[in-house]
């Protein structure tokens, strides 16, 4: 006989409960995350077992909204976005029970960090032409290849990692998904030097790494379906985050106007109304796809979402410049870091607007995010490919 998902007051409830037997202030942090995820109060719409409890996703604002109300210790999301965000619906999605069972529980409580190794030096945006290759060794894979832009693999346990195992047949069937231990023979990571003069990202080479076949996501050649769902959660966690009104640049820039009356000129407050408008209407259409989520899976919606939230960054930073005139122009530190978040609202004016360039690439470049808008949402025509039948090995490399 099944049993009905919890409501809201049975939710209510369980939290009640898990926090009279738990004293977030008396038990040890790791320790009461281990045990927020076994009792299901981690991901409440996840299955039991896996951090939740079959409830529906609307409700999990709630949930951490009391843990947050009550001090409770944080999993620190901005460590690992890219395991929360991605990682964790792909292996929720294809991964088999095990693998869920393994991967999981340490990646939701923060003491696994995830990376992302997608990108390639000739397969950014056509990430279908990646060229990492993983050939078949008896129950293992033998992986080489590099890949770039890779944030937190200077601290990551875990990536996840697209690879082409038939290069006989088209760019987008021959792929194959892995979960690549970062520790392992053969991972190298260097950092790469940025705009702002740290180096967040990073590139990874990848030169007879081992991966047992147990590490597969999905099946042998499925790779790009994987990928899409990796994808597709990806611009979903970067443009379409819960936040209240004026959070990220809009609020930095609205204070700095309030708090500095000398700086106003009626052509900069048109504009800022201007950005204000768009920031508040991304944000509504953000909670409306949020809603959507929580009674179903991610489309095409998301890239709309990452493709504003870029477009209105990068020009909110350049209206705080603006704002500022010659004070604008002071940077405050390039010395070289290997930093493990990216903060834009306790940073500089400086370190924003050079920060924010690099949001219309990470995650997928707006252009191409147009043309995911315009053939899957709009339904206009796509553009011609002439290499879609050909043979990746075939290809001008």
């Amino acid at each position: 006989m099944s049993t009905a998902p919890p409501d809201a007051d049975e939710l209510d409830r369980r939290v009640d409960a898990f926090l009279a037997e738990h004293d977030p202030a008396a038990t040890d942090p790791p320790e009461f995350l281990r045990a927020r995820y076994d009792a299901g109060l981690a991901w409440v719409h996840y299955p039991e077992g896996h951090g939740g409890l079959g409830a529906p996703r609307a409700l999990q604002p709630a949930v951490d909204r009391r843990f947050r109300e009550a001090g409770a210790p944080t999993n620190q999301p901005e460590r690992n976005g890219i395991g929360l965000g991605m990682a964790a619906p792909t292996i929720l999605a294809f991964g088999t029970e095990e693998q869920k069972r393994r991967f999981l529980r340490p990646l939701w409580t923060g003491e696994e960090i995830w990376c992302q190794l997608f990108s390639e030096p000739g397969a950014g945006s056509d990430l279908a032409a990646l060229g990492t290759r993983a050939v078949r060794d008896g129950d293992h894979w033998i992986v080489n290849g590099q890949k770039v832009w890779t944030s937190m693999a200077h601290e990551a346990r875990w990536a996840i990692l697209v690879t082409r195992t038939d290069p006989d047949v088209p760019k987008h069937r021959g792929m194959t998904y892995f979960v690549c231990d970062m520790t392992a023979p053969g991972v190298e990571v260097r950092p790469l030097r940025q705009i702002t003069g740290e180096a967040e990202f990073n590139e990874v080479f990848l030169t007879d790494v081992r991966i047992p076949d147990e590490h597969r996501l999905g099946e042998i050649g499925d790779g790009w379906r994987v990928s899409t769902t990796t994808l597709m959660n990806e611009r979903v966690a970067i443009g379409g985050a819960a936040a209240p009104r004026e959070a990220g640049m809009i609020g930095v820039v609205a204070k700095l106007w309030r708090d500095r009356p000398e700086l106003r000129t009626a052509g900069l407050h048109d504009a800022l109304l201007r950005l204000w408008v768009e920031t508040e209407a991304a944000r509504l259409t953000g909670e409306r796809l949020r809603q959507q989520l929580a009674v179903g899976k991610p489309g095409p919606e998301g890239s709309a979402a990452k493709l504003a939230f870029a477009d209105i960054n990068q020009r909110t930073s350049g209206l705080e410049l603006e704002l500022l005139g010659a004070d604008g122009l002071r940077y405050d530190d390039w010395t070289m870091r290997r930093p493990s978040e990216v903060d834009f609202t306790r940073r500089s004016p400086g370190y924003r607007y050079l920060r924010a360039k690099g949001n219309s690439i990470e995650g997928g470049t707006s252009e191409i995010l147009r043309n995911i808008i315009a053939e899957r949402v709009l339904g206009l025509p796509g553009e011609i490919r002439v290499d879609k039948d050909v043979p990746w090995k075939d290809l001008p490399k």
